[in-house]
């Protein structure tokens, strides 16, 4: 199996707005699928979570989001071999950090950095790109620090993606083919 993860192999795509998490898990998602892998990619919840409501912040609302969040990627996992979950309950929980000071006990329960058998650090060197969810577009670096921070509070060894999308593709499916077991297929 893989290096004490269950069925599917869970992959965990994090950092701050704007730095690629989406066009990358979709783009794996398609490689793997193309390749004969069976992967699904878990959207990012909050943003359906707010298609159907005013944005509104509230850690009793980020613990919501997690949960769907969370939900989505088990509605998911049972038909693949790998699930690329665009953002994890680590989102929600600097999100809640930031915004308020604070995580619900709730989000904090939630929050299972070890769930994931790769993680996948996005880095915010790409343009920021406006959006109505994206609120910090000059505190890109400072918000990655707080997501490398906590994963190594948590005691996880984050693979940093960067660059282009090629490279971050190529860093992404490195970090997969390092842990999955035999031969991936040639991308």
């Amino acid at each position: 199996m893989f290096k004490g993860a269950t069925r599917p192999l869970k992959i965990a795509i994090v950092g701050p707005e704007s730095c690629g998490k989406t066009t990358l898990a979709r783009a794996l998602a398609a490689a793997l699928n193309a390749s004969g892998i069976a992967a699904a990619w878990a959207p990012e919840y909050a943003r359906d979570y707010f298609a159907t409501r005013p944005y509104r912040s509230t850690p009793e609302i980020i613990e919501e989001v997690a949960r769907g969040q969370l939900a989505a990627e088990q509605a998911l996992a049972a038909d693949v071999q790998v699930l690329l979950c665009d953002t994890t309950a680590l989102n929600c929980k600097i999100w809640s950090e930031v915004a308020h000071g604070r995580c619900s006990p709730g989000l904090l329960e939630l929050y299972r950095p070890g769930d994931y058998a790769l993680t996948l650090l996005a880095e915010p060197d790409i343009p920021w790109e406006p959006d109505p969810l994206r609120s910090h577009p000059t505190q890109r670096d400072w918000l990655f620090g707080l997501y490398r921070q906590a994963l190594e509070e948590a005691g996880i060894d984050a693979t940093r993606v960067s660059g282009a999308h090629e490279q971050r593709m190529a860093q992404a499916l490195a970090a997969l083919a390092a842990i999955w077991p035999g031969e991936l297929p040639k991308f």
